[in-house]
């Protein structure tokens, strides 16, 4: 299960403190220009160290192995990359080797597999969605010049909402209470023409949400209007439809209102795709955190380690990347 999509599939690999993460693209189509400047740019929206993420060092710059040529066209073969982990400090996760934080994967990964890569959380790990970044740049790349672009925005912080200064703000309060907080990411869609995603377990409403729902600490999605609909009458939320016959794309048939996101029976209406994905806060705090050893003893210990105050701040990228390769995965 390291691998997402059907047709433009990518698989990623590696782990937190290993030597280096990376993936292999396969399924992208030949005779590509890519951008790496735009690549570049999307990297560093993730990358750490950054105010209101954890302060790890890492250069994020991906070195590509396979599936282009030297000037950059995609051959159409797999497309191999890999992203060296330059800054871990593997000490910082000595006590964590015979015990279980709360809220995070160091419990599962063990009564799954036995053992586990406890260093900064393994392959569990938020470093693993550098791989997705890279994939769904390509993707976005692709995608744009086809006319549809995809936006992704920081909305939310805990309770506060409001320009993206105030959300920082309230990010780095809570850094100095050596807490976390959770956030929500607000994604859409445009220029995406009616007629994509298939019927039934091929929706693109259900492809995208288990896409924002791979995204570590990802514990909601909704698209559209999502939950609050549920709070609505009928009446209340008809996506009326209507001719336009100013608009030159050729889909004239729009609605005059989006609850549903752009989405009808799992099929794009050519309407903007619109979801909005929460994110737990992060497990890691610099409080003291209740601790289960393998033996079964609860202790309380500050847990060492650089951690995101807000998770939902590098996830942005994130949710991008993921809708990209949905869509380019649909439309092919």
């Amino acid at each position: 299960m390291n691998t997402f999509g059907e047709r433009v599939r990518l698989t990623t690999f590696g782990e937190s403190h290993g030597p280096a993460i990376g993936g292999v693209i396969d399924g992208f189509p030949a005779g590509f220009k890519i951008d790496f400047d735009f690549l570049a740019r999307r990297m560093a929206e993730r990358r750490p160290g950054q105010r209101g993420t954890t302060q790890r060092r890492e250069d994020d710059l991906p070195e590509f192995l396979s599936g282009l040529t030297p000037e950059g066209l995609t051959l159409g073969t797999p497309i191999g990359f890999i992203i060296r982990n330059k800054d871990t400090r593997s000490q910082d996760y000595g006590k964590l080797a015979t015990a279980y934080r709360p809220n995070h994967a160091d419990y599962t990964y063990r009564a799954k597999y036995g053992l586990r890569d406890h260093r900064g959380g393994g392959r569990a790990s938020a470093r693993e969605t550098a791989c997705r970044v890279v994939a769904g740049a390509l993707a976005e790349q692709w995608l744009l010049a086809r006319g549809v672009a995809i936006e992704a925005r920081l909305t939310q912080v805990g309770t506060i909402r409001g320009s993206h200064e105030k959300l920082m703000e309230e990010v780095e309060r809570v850094r100095l209470d050596l807490d976390s907080v959770g956030g929500i990411v607000e994604c859409t869609i445009s220029g995406l023409p009616a007629g994509v995603g298939d019927p039934v377990f091929g929706k693109l409403n259900a492809r995208l949400a288990a896409a924002m729902m791979s995204i570590n600490a990802a514990k909601g999605v909704e698209i559209g209007d999502g939950f609050e609909m549920a709070t609505k009458r009928g009446s209340e939320v008809i996506d009326e439809f209507y001719i336009d016959s100013d608009n030159e794309s050729g889909n004239s048939v729009k609605t005059r209102t989006n609850h549903n996101g752009g989405v009808l029976g799992g099929i794009s209406t050519g309407m903007p795709v619109t979801l909005r994905v929460a994110f737990k806060p992060t497990p890691t705090i610099g409080k003291p955190l209740p601790l289960l050893s393998e033996e079964g003893e609860t202790f309380i210990e500050t847990v060492p380690g650089r951690h995101d105050p807000c998770v939902a701040v590098r996830a942005v990228p994130v949710v991008r990347a993921m809708a990209a390769l949905t869509v380019i995965d649909s439309i092919l």
